[in-house]
Order: C-alpha cells, then structure tokens, then sequence
C-alpha cells in the first residue's frame, strides 16, 4: 500500500519525552522511509501532565499569568490559558488548587480548598471569555468544588442562616466547613457566567459519596485520616440532597462527580458541565477528526500499554476516533503488556520500541527514546510502503 498521509498523535512519555518531542521523533522516521508522505503531527494529553500546552499550540493560545490564592489561601503565582480568538479559556485546577503545591504536612482536605481554580474562571470571564474547558485531576481538595463556587459569588448559609465562609475576610470553603451547609444562594452568582459554557475533563467515574465517592477513595492520599474520610463522606452526602434540592440535579452517583473532591459534581449541577474523559475533550477541543481525514495510517504512542490503555488512555480514545473513518491504528510504546487485549481492542499492530532489554533509566534517556521511537516508525513504514 502507497502511504500518502500519516498522521502521528503520540502521548507524553511522562519524565522523559513531550507529546511533541515524541511525535517529531516518529515523524523522523516516518520520512527516512517514505520522504514523499504527507506526516502531521498533532500533540495529545490526557488532561493532565502537558494538556495546557497542546492546548494552546493547537488553537494559537497565550498562557494568561496571574496571582491566586493556593489550596491554603496563599497568594501565588500561576497561569491558565486563552484561545487564539479569545473566546475559550483552557484552566487546569491543578495550577492553583492541585497537591503538588503542598508539602506532604500541609496536606489536609479539610483545610483545602478550590477557591484559587474559581479566582481563574472570574479573571477569565473578565477577560470576556464565555467557552471554559477545566481539566480535574491532581486535586489537594476535598471541598466539593465550593471554594470554586464561593469565589463566583454564590453564597452558603447554615441552618440560622448565617453565611458560610468569608471571600472577604479570607476565609474560604473548605471540607471542615462542608457540614454547616444548609442552603446555597446561586442568584448572588456572578452574572456573567449565565452567558458561559462549561466542558470538564474527568478521567475518573466515582460517585459523589459512599464507598467508591470522593472522601472513601481520593482523600487519604490529600492527608486525611480514617476520621477525616468519614466525616467528609457523611457531608458529601449531605450536601447532594441540598444540592438536588436547590438545583434539581442529582450528583449523588452522577459518574465523575467525585473527580477532584467532589468538583466534579458542583461543575455538573451549577454550571452544568458535561464530565468527558480527557483524552475525548481534547480532540473535540482541536478539532482532531476534521484534521485526520483522509489519512492511511495512524501512528499513536505512550510510555507503557497494557489492559489500562483500553480503559481510556490517550491511544485508546484516539483509536475510537480513528476507527470512525476506518483509519488503521499502531500502537508504539517503551513498554507493552497484553497484547491480545490490545489487538482485540483494535489496534492493527503493537509494538515496542526498546530494541532489546536494556535497564529502564537508559530507556528513559531523552536521547534513546527518541531514537527508539525514530527507528521504530521507520521499520514499520517500509513494511507497508
């Protein structure tokens, strides 16, 4: 077969390559063998480690530099970004309200909070942008993404109607404050956000609450103790039945509505996001199946493929996509388990790309991924070419 338009979308080898340096690497190769092939690169992420830069290379972007309050309340540096045309803010929570920005002793989810990721949306909507596409994941909270709904305005009230957290005062939603919530004002809620649009990235299912929701699941590993995740899950709970009854929606096993500590659910019923897994939500976002088409062959990559690359990863929702035009699938990774799975799953052809067993810090050289990855394509297309 005469390969006239490959496309290579390869996902980031985390520590060691960028999805574009991955790709650059294929296209090498993809050329030494077939000069005359028409090769595009397109970079990929999943919604996590390198989503904002795809992001904003595909749609012509600048990163938008500011000062926001941490999971603690602490003011500092950080940065979301904007599309090409202004009207699309791409914001990843994990910037102002995500666990790395603590140490492993200010871990504690009923000290977080999400008002940081709110501060983004309303500098965003002040900016006049009315599309948002917010990535969860990496969260140091467990505040059911009410610091975030604090920070736009809306207001929560106890049972003698005193209200719940002080934006002025510094004093912001967090998971200690979620039991004393007994009602939420979303009329107070700043007014632009009646013109916006809201996409989350969620790459998990969990519930709300309850054994597989938020607190049971996500919290210990933000600092909680047995304690802690009991006394979050019972004012999860709590907080769904005033949620239903102030919006109508029922986040209680809405799936992703745990995602980021609850987030999740408060994007779904307040601002009525749709979750997406974040591989589908960055294709949409860059118009992936219109530049795909009429390709012969599809060249897609991550570090290590096994049975978890069918359970959504980067490969696996480029597949989905690709197969709707009947565009075949290779599969490259530093690693490969359950071949079969991935066969069956269809993917034309899976291969690993360590020429030998070599130990996996010499495999996770730039320059020996690179090469890896180069050599691959190559042999691959002068088989089919």
């Amino acid at each position: 077969m005469k390969l006239q338009k490959i496309i290579i979308a390869i996902d980031s080898f985390k520590g060691c390559l960028t999805s574009a340096e991955a790709g650059k690497a294929v296209a090498q190769g993809v050329q030494a063998a077939c000069p005359g092939c028409e090769t595009l690169v397109l970079p990929v992420a999943d919604g996590g480690e390198g989503m904002l830069d795809v992001l904003l290379a595909a749609t012509d972007g600048k990163r938008i530099a500011l000062r926001a309050h941490d999971p603690l309340m602490r003011l500092r540096d950080t940065c979301y970004g904007i599309s090409g045309d202004g009207r699309t803010a791409f914001i990843e929570m994990a910037a102002i309200s995500g666990l790395p920005l603590l140490s492993s002793a200010e871990r504690n989810p009923m000290k977080t909070t999400t008002f940081g990721t709110g501060e983004l949306i309303r500098d965003a909507l002040e900016r006049g942008c009315r599309r948002f596409l917010i990535g969860l994941g990496g969260s140091a909270t467990n505040d059911a993404g009410l610091g975030m709904l604090q920070a736009l305005e809306f207001r929560f009230f106890d049972k003698e109607g005193r209200e719940v957290g002080s934006a002025e005062e510094g004093r912001a939603l967090c998971g200690a404050l979620l039991p004393q919530i007994c009602s939420i004002d979303i009329a107070s809620a700043y007014p632009a956000l009646k013109e916006a649009r809201f996409t989350a990235a969620c790459d998990v299912r969990n519930p709300f609450f309850g054994p597989q929701g938020a607190a049971v699941i996500f919290a210990p590993q933000k600092g909680a103790d047995k304690e802690m995740v009991r006394e979050l899950d019972t004012a999860m709970r709590q907080l769904a039945a005033i949620v239903l009854r102030t919006t109508g929606k029922d986040i209680s096993t809405y799936p992703g509505a745990g995602a980021a500590g609850g987030m999740g659910g408060s994007l779904h019923a307040f601002l009525d996001a749709p979750l997406k897994p974040g591989i589908e939500w960055l294709l949409e976002a860059t118009d992936f199946a219109e530049k795909i088409k009429g390709a012969d062959l599809l060249l897609t990559g991550e570090g290590k493929s096994d049975r978890q690359t069918v359970m959504g990863k980067v490969p696996w929702g480029i597949l989905q996509e690709a197969r709707k035009q009947h565009i075949p699938v290779i599969l490259l990774a530093g690693a490969i388990e359950d071949t079969a799975i991935l066969n069956e799953a269809g993917f034309r052809g899976v291969f690993s790309i360590p020429p030998s067993p070599i130990p996996l810090e010499q495999a996770m050289q730039p320059e020996v991924a690179q090469e890896n990855l180069r050599r691959t394509a190559e042999q691959i297309c002068r088989i089919l070419s």
